[in-house]
């Protein structure tokens, strides 16, 4: 947006201050805008890495296999209903594990293994030294009986658990020992037991497992859907500001006062004093209102009456800041220039006639 100075308008104060409040209000959308495009951006940045990872696990072989995706609101009914199928499978297994551990519970070689050690009326004094997390029928029951969010999530948990009733007794007693046998024979029920209702365990775990990465394809397609629109939305958005500066620039230039002759003449006079970088930008300033321009040929004709008053405040606000700042530039560093120097840097410059 060009600088225009308070006395270089035919326009009221009123006019004045109602283009800077339209300009306030866009920059204030814009930086609305643009945070609203980081989030984008981050967005689909976080899914390029997700999908780099799991070409690198090797998942999405298992997610292609997945049913259709589900859309919208829909999702959060199915994380529900997954849920509830889960809890409901859930406990329909353990109720059939419970019958297994009732069955290994009741067995007459059960009764060392139903409470905790009592490693002190024992004497076992290096019982915690070798066993490094006890374990007996007692505290599994009690754990499957929690109801405050610390029991057992599934049977596999409680497997676990039951083998390390056994392991320990085999691990802490030598093989020539009662309890050791004990435990050992004890093991070897409980597994075949184990073995009769894995196959039902292997199979709700699959589907579980199917299931979650369902449900998180699911909520990443609707993520995606509400950032593509977005995406769009944003798209027109940045389109209306466009159109709201091209309008603004338009409302700018027909408040505009002419350059006087003389403000042209020291424009024109100013022109070859400007660095080559600098006259190549102001070059550029002309060529962006008038497509015709050609400011890359090495001596070019630039017919300063024959600009658009826009193009001739542009230039002059240019031009006066860059001789300013060479300006400051000429008088923080010391130069020593002779003659050839001084050929050398006009023959940098394009020829302005």
């Amino acid at each position: 947006m060009v600088r225009i100075p308070l006395d270089s308008t035919n326009g009221t104060q009123d006019d004045l201050n109602g283009f800077r409040f339209s300009l306030d209000q866009i920059v204030t959308k814009v930086n609305k805008l643009e945070n609203q495009v980081n989030d984008v951006e981050q967005f689909y940045h976080s899914i390029d890495v997700q999908v780099n990872n799991s070409k690198e696990k090797g998942r999405e072989k298992h997610l292609s296999g997945t049913k259709k995706p589900l859309q919208g609101a829909s999702c959060s009914g199915a994380v529900a209903a997954a849920a509830a199928t889960a809890k409901r499978n859930n406990q329909e297994l353990m109720r059939q594990f419970s019958t297994i551990l009732n069955q290994i519970t009741m067995h007459e070689w059960a009764w060392p293994f139903m409470d905790p050690v009592d490693v002190e009326g024992l004497g076992l004094h290096d019982y915690y030294e070798v066993i490094d997390k006890p374990m007996d029928f007692s505290t599994i029951r009690s754990k499957m009986a929690a109801k405050d969010g610390s029991g057992y999530k599934n049977v596999r948990e409680i497997y676990t658990d039951v083998r390390l009733i056994f392991n320990n007794a085999m691990k802490y007693n030598d093989k020539k020992h009662n309890i050791h046998n004990m435990a050992k024979t004890l093991l070897k029920k409980f597994e075949e037991k184990w073995l009769e209702l894995w196959p039902k365990v292997d199979k709700e775990e699959k589907r579980q497992l199917a299931e979650e990465a369902q449900l998180q394809l699911n909520m990443q397609l609707a993520q995606e859907a509400t950032y593509a629109n977005m995406a769009r939305n944003l798209s027109v958005s940045l389109h209306e500001v466009d159109m709201q500066l091209e309008s603004l620039k338009a409302l700018v230039i027909q408040k505009c006062r002419k350059l006087s002759d003389y403000e042209k003449t020291m424009l024109g006079n100013a022109l070859p004093m400007l660095s080559p970088e600098n006259l190549v930008k102001a070059l550029q300033i002309v060529s962006e209102n008038n497509p015709a321009f050609q400011p890359n040929t090495l001596e070019v004709d630039l017919d300063i009456d024959a600009q658009s008053d826009y193009t001739m405040w542009r230039l002059n606000v240019f031009v006066k800041d860059a001789l300013e700042a060479q300006g400051r530039t000429a008088e923080g560093t010391a130069v020593n220039h002779d003659n050839g120097a001084d050929d050398h840097n006009n023959s940098k410059r394009r020829r302005i006639s």
